[in-house]
């Protein structure tokens, strides 16, 4: 599995601490790991709107399998990734939290809070969401006994979203071009989706905004 890691402006400090985890258990498990938004060295200016451009692209494109975003609260994130089609972003705290979205919603991505509650021992949380989070088969249910209705659920939300949305092309037309474009700017996200893009539509909208 192919994971990206997005960081904004205000929480780009932790980025380092936030990638050395991730890193740990994606090796363990066998995952690539792909830092693709600030890394703290604030090379290019990147607000909580532009990780959802950017995930929305990673996702959708094919690109990556799972997003790891996050802001202060890890709210702003969550709203922005979940505005697009194609992207599944759950709120997680704690290690339940990413198990639990895992079994029950086998979304695509998670917004944490990296300012909120990130105190002592905050990298031994994370370290223990990445493992709940990326262990084991997804979408098993819990309780195991309300596996199918939680299955059926999490699909008819899919398609219930796909339905309201706009063609995610067209839908990313419709943007501002120099927000798209900022968001793109970076190398490591450019590197990541260019060499890992498996949609030639999606690959040619944003090398004309490159």
């Amino acid at each position: 599995m192919k994971i990206a890691l997005m960081n904004e402006f205000s929480q780009a400090g932790k980025n380092p601490i936030v990638l050395e985890q991730l890193e740990t258990v994606a090796a363990e498990q066998g995952h690539s790991v792909f830092n693709v938004g600030m890394d703290g060295d604030n090379d290019h200016r990147l607000t909580y709107i532009h990780l959802g451009i950017m995930a929305s692209l990673l996702l959708n494109s094919g690109a990556v399998d799972f997003v790891v975003s996050g802001c202060g609260t890890g709210q702003g994130a969550l709203m922005s990734l979940n505005a697009y089609p194609g992207v599944t972003c759950g709120y997680c705290i704690d290690p339940s939290d990413a198990y639990l979205f895992a079994q029950i919603n086998n979304g695509n991505a998670l917004s944490l809070p990296f300012a909120k509650g990130f105190g002592w021992g905050a990298e031994l949380n994370i370290k223990y969401i990445f493992e709940k989070a990326f262990t084991g088969v997804k979408g098993q249910g819990y309780p195991p006994e309300r596996k199918a209705s939680q299955v059926e659920n999490a699909g008819i939300l899919s398609k219930v979203k796909e339905t309201v949305a706009k063609d995610y092309i067209e839908a990313m037309e419709s943007l501002d071009p120099e927000l798209v474009k900022h968001a793109i700017s970076g190398p490591r996200f450019q590197a990541c989706f260019l060499e890992n893009c498996k949609d030639e539509k999606i690959a040619e909208f944003v090398k004309a905004r490159l």
